[in-house]
């Protein structure tokens, strides 16, 4: 009998190939759907999206129009009146400036965070940035995660398109002290985005390497000090954070006013949260100078939610008992609108507004999710102005 071949397994190498097959089918998928010729955009909207956002109705509505004080649009496809995203934002703003931040306040910063990938972490800090933008709110999106999920929905490919300069990495290594270098517009009126690539991983090295260096470095406090002159150029300020609880996103709980945790009625991603909070607060008992620290809110977000899981509902109960009043009474579906968005590089807000029932659904709780934390930065705002007032 001849010996018997044995299987060695797969070597390192293999390892390296099979990464470098990924990544090219992944670049040639994005550079299909997000390519220089064929950018993102907004949709267009409609007189109705607009009635919906100000709260007139239809008389109120005409009597604007012919004032011509505000954009008028122009009459589309079955002389329907279309508005820019731009021109849809100046209404929201004239309308409903009481909602907007007021003279004397500045930015809330608002950190989406959890340590367990799969729970829509990036796709809610887009949603949450676009919906607030649609309310009239300036905001700024701060992608804090090497792969640059977040940075890809906004149409820009992290490996080719994103310079160190353009990420937080000059701000962690100490050659800048604020942030506005590396912000960028993008393709959504009213939102401005720091972006993230791969060479942001260096970001944990540079970190420790200044602890060593300096025995008084306070690396916890870089983000937000880097962000100190931005707040008063922005209504909101999203950070989205890697799947992790790394000095990076200690950077980012640290620098917030509120806390928005994404959370899917699953009875793992429930258990990694109770990790999440323990390891927080662990950390936090052994940071000197942040005893002091007060968060606006802290706001758990169930997704992924499916109504006919019977599982689900029981998680969901326990979400109840655990979080309290700290569960926002929002819960974003399953959906297929959302997953097709998603294949497409973007949220439910960037489908066709009004292009089926099932996205209808899906932005209806997106819109949900963006006035329930319009509340939180409209109490946020007067604490602002409260304290001042006091000091």
């Amino acid at each position: 009998m001849g010996s018997a071949v044995i299987d060695e397994g797969i070597p390192l190498a293999e390892v390296l190939v099979q990464a470098n097959r990924v990544q090219a089918v992944v670049s040639q998928v994005r550079g299909a759907m997000l390519a220089p010729e064929n950018r993102k955009t907004p949709p267009r909207y409609y007189t109705g999206d607009v009635m919906g956002l100000t709260g007139l109705d239809k008389n109120a509505m005409d009597v604007a129009l012919r004032k011509r004080t505000l954009p008028v649009g122009k009459l589309g496809v079955g002389n329907r009146r279309e508005f820019t995203l731009q021109e849809l934002q100046a209404w929201v703003r004239h309308y409903k400036a009481d909602a907007l931040r007021p003279t004397g306040a500045h930015a809330v910063t608002i950190a989406v965070a959890n340590f367990k990938g799969g729970v829509t972490k990036t796709t809610t800090a887009l949603t949450l940035a676009q919906g607030l933008s649609l309310r009239g709110h300036r905001v700024l999106v701060i992608d804090t995660d090497p792969q640059g999920s977040l940075t890809t929905l906004f149409g820009i490919l992290p490996d080719t398109e994103v310079r160190r300069d353009d990420t937080m990495l000059p701000l962690v290594e100490g050659a800048q002290a604020s942030l506005r270098y590396a912000v960028r517009p993008t393709y959504w009126s009213g939102i401005d985005l720091v972006a993230a690539a791969p060479l942001l991983f260096g970001a944990e090295f540079e970190l420790s390497g200044r602890m060593v260096m300096d025995a008084g470095f306070q690396y916890w406090r870089v983000l937000e000090l880097g962000l100190r002159d931005l707040r008063q150029d922005y209504d909101v300020i999203i950070m989205d954070t890697p799947p992790a609880l790394s000095y990076m996103t200690i950077n980012v709980l640290m620098a917030a006013d509120g806390i928005l945790m994404p959370l899917p009625p699953n009875a793992l991603d429930f258990a990694s949260s109770a990790q999440f909070w323990q390891l927080f607060g662990d950390l936090t008992t052994r940071l000197p100078s942040v005893q002091d620290k007060r968060f606006d809110f802290i706001s758990i977000l169930p997704t992924r939610v499916e109504s006919t899981d019977a599982a689900g509902s029981t998680v969901r109960e326990w979400m109840a008992a655990a979080y309290a009043e700290k569960l926002l009474p929002v819960e974003i579906p399953k959906s297929a609108a959302a997953g097709a968005a998603s294949a497409n590089f973007g949220t439910v807000y960037d489908e066709a507004v009004g292009s089926s029932r099932t996205v209808r659904r899906a932005t209806d709780a997106a819109d949900r999710l963006a006035d329930a934390i319009s509340v939180h930065c409209l109490k946020a705002w007067r604490r602002q102005l409260a304290r001042s007032a006091a000091a």
